[in-house]
Order: C-alpha cells, then structure tokens, then sequence
C-alpha cells in the first residue's frame, strides 16, 4: 500500500513517522538497547530523530549523539530549547552545549521547547543568525496555539518559522479545527508527540483500536499512527528503545485506513466543532 512519505519540512521530504527521545538516555532501557532501538529506526528509514534539551537535563541529546555517530547524513535531527534560554545571552551557548551533547556541527531543525513570555522578535532573529552560522538548518516552535503562531508570524522572519511540534493523537484532536489547517495554508509543518496518547492513556487498550489492528495485521500502536499520519500533513514521533516496538510502529507507513475504519476509530473522538485549548505535556 502508499508509503506515507510526502511530508515537507524547509524543503526537505521526510517519512510522516519519526523517533521522540523524551526518555532515552535515562536508565529504562539500557544504552545498548537504546542505541539499537535508534539504529533500527534508521535501518528502517526513520530519518527523523527528536530531542531536546530538557529531557533528561541533556542526558536524551547524549545518548543520541552515541547513536548517530558515523550516521549522521542518515539521520534529520531535531532538538528544542528552554525558553528561558532562547535570548541573546544564552540562547548560541544553549545550541552548541546541544550541539557537543550530539556530537555534530549542526541541527536540520531548532525548535523553542514553548512560548513563556519570550520576545518573539528576538527568538527569530536569533535563530536566523544560528542559520547564518551554520548552526542550524531550520527553526521552529513547539507547543504554540493559533493566537501564539499568528504574533509570531507578526515580527519580522516570522515566515521562516519551518515548523510547530504539538501535541496530537485520537483522543486529542484540538489542532484539526483552527491550528493545523492554518499552519498547512503557510507549509509550516505539523509534528505530533504524544501520538499514541502520552503517559496513562487508555487508547492502547481500547476494544476498536485492538479490533482495527487485527484486521490490519499491525499493532494497535501501528495503527493508531497510521490514523495520526493518514493525511500526509503530520509527522508523528512516538519514542521507543525498544528494537521491536520501532519495527512493529514502522508498518504505520505502509498501510491506508479505510473511511469506514477511520470512523469507528473515532466514534468516541469526533473532530473539534471549535476551537479547543491547545494541550501542553
């Protein structure tokens, strides 16, 4: 079936399916087994990994930096900034301690980890010199609302904004209704974290999602991916360091849910009828 594969990203094609980090590199797995869950994801196309600063107070962008040694042409790697590092005092050494942790010259993407008062202006300039230096290919957003994007596009290289990485999966559809449709009229990018619904989600255990995914052949994670990514207009990164989970997510690329399937999955979730607060994790 259609590979899901025509998502852009500053000009980049990329697979609609990734690899978060929010806790790799922090003692659930060992490193090795960590290690080979990314390399498998690599193995398999997954081009995209995603990190921050934050997680594991550096301790993700570590890991990852082991990983994708002598790999790194494979790999588009994304990572975040505290906003309250994102100013002209911290902001370039916040980006090379990053940089160090990964263990290569530059980032394809540089994303402000959310909104916290910042100024906007500023945080774009800023990041359009880390551009003129090389450091970074792209920046972007993470965690903004509609009100959020629009005041960002209102300063000046606002535009160059590549991409906002919300939160997104079955049972939280906010986006759809204003956001998602609004950064897609602009080619900015939509990435999904939480896509299989986060920390003590029920969507894993759900009777229609289990039932799907027998149909399917896949796993009910499988198939709830595909769902996030079935329109080519978002790319999700689920996090494993499990060498199996990542084999079993990848077939999310290669199947296509039926309408009639898509609605029994979201009998219980319908599409926003309004605007929605944008939820934060």
């Amino acid at each position: 079936m259609t590979q899901h594969v025509s998502l852009q990203i500053a000009g980049q094609t990329l697979p609609s399916l990734g690899m978060g980090s929010w806790r790799l590199g922090q003692g659930r797995y060992s490193e090795q087994q960590e290690i080979s869950a990314l390399h498998r994801g690599l193995d398999l196309g997954l081009r995209v990994i995603d990190t921050a600063e934050m997680y594991g107070d550096g301790k993700s962008e570590t890991l990852i930096g082991k990983a994708i040694k002598g790999r790194r042409e494979q790999t588009y790697l994304v990572s975040k900034i505290y906003p309250w590092n994102a100013n002209k005092k911290q902001l370039e050494a916040s980006l090379d301690a990053s940089l160090h942790r990964l263990h290569t010259e530059n980032l394809d993407l540089y994303l402000l980890h959310w909104q916290s008062g910042n100024d906007l202006q500023e945080v774009v300039t800023l990041m359009e010199a880390m551009k003129q230096k090389g450091k970074i290919n792209a920046w972007g957003v993470s965690n903004f609302d509609l009100p959020a994007m629009q005041s960002l596009l209102q300063v000046e290289g606002g535009e160059h904004c590549a991409a906002n990485q919300v939160f997104y999966n079955l049972a939280g559809r906010g986006i759809e209704y204003d956001l998602a449709p609004w950064c897609a009229e602009r080619a900015i990018a939509m990435m999904a974290y939480c896509p299989l619904g986060g920390a003590g989600s029920h969507l894993l255990d759900l009777d229609d999602v289990k039932g799907l995914a027998a149909k399917y052949q896949v796993t009910p994670a499988a198939l709830l991916l595909a769902w996030v990514i079935r329109q080519n207009k978002i790319l999700a990164i689920p996090e494993s360091g499990n060498s199996q989970h990542i084999e079993e997510n990848t077939r999310a690329l290669h199947i296509e849910i039926s309408e009639q399937d898509c609605a029994q999955l979201t009998r219980y979730y319908p599409a926003p009828e309004a605007p929605e607060p944008l939820e934060i994790r």
